[in-house]
């Protein structure tokens, strides 16, 4: 589990125009909270910050915060049209605890011809220890014939991990390829056009 230490200081200045002061200085507003305790207003660097949320549920030591400085980014805002960090929300997580977070679904292997996949769940939700969060589950699709439909429940996920993701949520299906429908070439179909023009 990758753990990233990143430089927290105290936000005191509220509002729009205070964030707007704070992105252009290159610090991204952020508000850290869980265990019972007061939501805490902090600024992080914005670089550091970006290179960090890479890594899926990267767990951020917060230098400079005397106590709770272990957090799990919760809710990341990003500018709709240039992408930069607006705002993040961060929960402070503690070693042995259990959290619930999405973790990717790997598909590996290769379904048997001439089937086609679908994955309907990239993702599923997990309860996990907060200091060992699984990056992502694999699951092994080789083989899989036409109308395989392998749900949530099939995935081994790692030791330590709870499936919180209803069991019967469908992973994948494996359908049969689709046969295009052949155009009309009758003369029936050119005699309509050619009375549909002379109208």
């Amino acid at each position: 589990m990758s753990e990233v230490r990143i430089a927290a200081e105290p936000r005191t200045e509220f509002g729009k125009g205070a964030s707007r002061r704070a992105r252009r200085a290159g610090k991204v507003p952020a508000v850290l909270y869980g265990h019972g305790t007061e939501p805490r207003h902090l600024n992080l660097p914005g670089h550091e910050l970006m290179l960090a949320l890479k890594t899926p549920n990267v767990l951020i030591r917060l230098e400079g915060l005397d106590k709770d400085n272990l957090a799990l980014p919760k809710s990341v805002q990003r500018d709709a049209i240039k992408g930069f960090l607006e705002h993040i929300d961060l929960l402070v997580v503690s070693k042995g605890e259990k959290v619930e977070v999405e973790i990717s679904v790997n598909l590996t292997g290769e379904v048997k011809a001439p089937g086609v996949l679908n994955q309907e769940l990239v993702t599923v939700t997990v309860e996990a220890e907060a200091t060992n969060i699984p990056t992502g589950v694999d699951f092994d699709i080789e083989g899989l014939e036409i109308g395989a439909n392998p749900t949530a429940g099939d995935l081994k996920l790692p030791t330590g991990a709870t499936l919180v993701t209803d069991p019967e949520t469908i992973v994948l299906t494996v359908s049969a390829p689709r046969v295009e429908e052949e155009p009309e070439t009758s003369t029936e179909a050119a005699g309509a056009a050619e009375e549909a023009a002379a109208e």
